[in-house]
């Protein structure tokens, strides 16, 4: 995938550098010359440019673009900017590093729904995520064994788990379903949760948009975590 990451601190220098290790084209940005010049040799590209002027995205393919994120973390503004920017003038599916909990209500009422907060998650981890573009979260239990949040494919929506029957066709275990529910903020704005039904049973259906949180061996949930 072709993924441009703005702000190439700690987190965005990280996660640049996991991603091209793990086959992604990725472009990094940010507007100081001296971090520019310390990942340019490791990964596929790196600009020096200020992210908040629109004119300056003529300089980057970010209509070709796969991913954007925005990791900028030391200027709540800028980082609101460039998203507003991004979202402006890309199609591409954005990720964007939250730094307060109103930056968290300002990126929801810009309708980003993947929303980062790198003092709860490691670069590697989300790299993960991007890799398998149907795994939400995954937990690793030991080298072979994890338990992942796996969005459903088009394929089980509207079976139940009997007709699924996901032990037997995938040698994975449902542990249980999250399901989004509708909530509206102090501020009245409307943003989607996933909520967690029970302990699903065979007669529970499966619905568009919901997670499975499944056990099983790392490579079956690589299987499925690729399914379309």
């Amino acid at each position: 995938m072709k993924i441009i990451i703005f702000g190439l601190g700690n987190f965005g220098m990280s996660l640049a550098l996991s991603l091209t290790e793990t086959g992604n084209e990725v472009i990094g940005v940010d507007n100081k010359m001296d971090k520019v010049n310390l990942i340019k040799d490791k990964i596929s590209h790196s600009i020096c440019l200020d992210s908040t002027n629109e004119q300056a995205y003529q300089a980057l393919p970010i209509q070709q673009t796969d991913i954007a994120v925005v990791a900028i973390g030391e200027n709540e503004g800028a980082a609101i900017i460039t998203t507003a920017i991004i979202k402006k003038l890309s199609k591409a599916r954005v990720i964007s590093r939250s730094l307060s909990p109103i930056h968290d209500t300002v990126l929801q009422a810009m309708g980003i729904d993947f929303i980062v907060h790198p003092e709860q998650e490691a670069a590697e981890k989300l790299t993960n995520k991007i890799n398998l573009k149907n795994i939400v979260d995954n937990f690793k239990i030991d080298s072979r064994y994890s338990i992942s949040e796996l969005k459903v494919p088009d394929d089980f929506v509207g079976k139940t788990i009997e007709e699924i029957d996901i032990r037997k066709n995938y040698n994975l275990n449902i542990i249980t379903i999250l399901r989004k529910n509708e909530k509206t903020n102090l501020i009245g704005v409307s943003t989607t949760q996933m909520e967690v039904i029970g302990i699903p049973t065979g007669n529970t259906e499966i619905e568009k948009g919901d997670v499975m949180v499944v056990f099983g061996l790392n490579e079956k949930i690589s299987e499925m975590g690729n399914m379309s």
